[in-house]
């Protein structure tokens, strides 16, 4: 059976069952592991499908993948952002890392930085850096959504507003072509905006799956942030309207130039 027939049958199992497997789909059509990787990578490039560990999921307008399922997402383009991100993260400084497994990331990669205060609401991102004794940590306040540690509502938010960051950095569900930076829960988006009011200098970690997802609720526009670092060109004329915000693009990766 040819992919484009392959292609249509895939979507269907999908829709029925919430999520493809490879190896359950080799089974079914008879063909290589590779083959139906080659597959779903197509299908995620076209927007139809979104890659998670061992399979695929619809892309989701309303709700969030499982978090597990997000770590596991683009792992190699997460810690190649975060690299590029602790780099222009000095020591000596005050800075707020938001909840996602992108900003996870940028936290293990400031392990061997001195003399930082890190504040965050999410507690995963606490846990990693417990294990520099040169970082200090504080942790918010506020509702804690066991899903993925994150700590959200009014208590948080209000945290947030006692202080005055140096540098905060954020990660997000989603990007649009205007440029909107879009999360799936209100009460986390109260959060990150609070968060970029009281900063210095702002940056945002998001892969380029986030460019192919939607999410319903805004937090901000990348006019208003200070850094962009993603693993891929920008879709669109969003490279363009970049420039004219000036705001700063790195597209990280081993082989890649950081650009401004």
């Amino acid at each position: 059976m040819s992919q484009s027939f392959r292609h249509p049958e895939i979507l269907d199992m999908a829709r029925r069952d919430g999520k493809v497997t490879v190896e359950g789909l080799a089974e079914h059509f008879g063909v290589t592991l590779q083959t139906i990787r080659r597959d779903l990578s197509e299908l995620a490039e076209s927007g139809r499908l979104e890659r998670v560990h061992g399979g695929a999921v619809l892309p989701s307008g309303t709700s969030n993948i499982g978090y597990e399922e997000r770590r596991l997402l683009n792992s190699d383009a997460k810690a190649e952002i975060a690299r590029a991100c602790a780099a222009r993260i000095p020591n000596g400084i005050s800075l707020f890392l938001n909840i996602g497994t992108s900003t996870e990331a940028v936290a293990r990669e400031l392990l061997g930085h001195t003399d930082l205060m890190v504040a965050t609401n999410n507690m995963n991102v606490a846990n990693i850096l417990v294990a520099n004794p040169d970082c200090e940590v504080l942790v918010t306040g506020g509702s804690l959504r066991r899903s993925d540690g994150g700590l959200i509502g009014a208590l948080a938010t209000e945290t947030i507003r006692q202080f005055k960051f140096d540098i905060a950095v954020i990660g997000c569900s989603a990007l649009d072509q205007e440029g909107d930076i879009l999360d799936f829960d209100i009460q986390e988006v109260g959060v990150s905006r609070a968060v970029l009011r009281q900063a210095r200098q702002t940056m945002l970690v998001a892969d380029h799956s986030k460019f192919k997802r939607s999410a319903p609720a805004r937090i901000a526009s990348l006019a208003e942030l200070d850094l962009f670092l993603t693993d891929a060109p920008l879709p669109g004329r969003l490279d363009e309207a970049c420039r004219g915000w000036k705001t700063e693009l790195v597209v990280a990766g081993p082989d890649r130039a950081q650009r401004g």
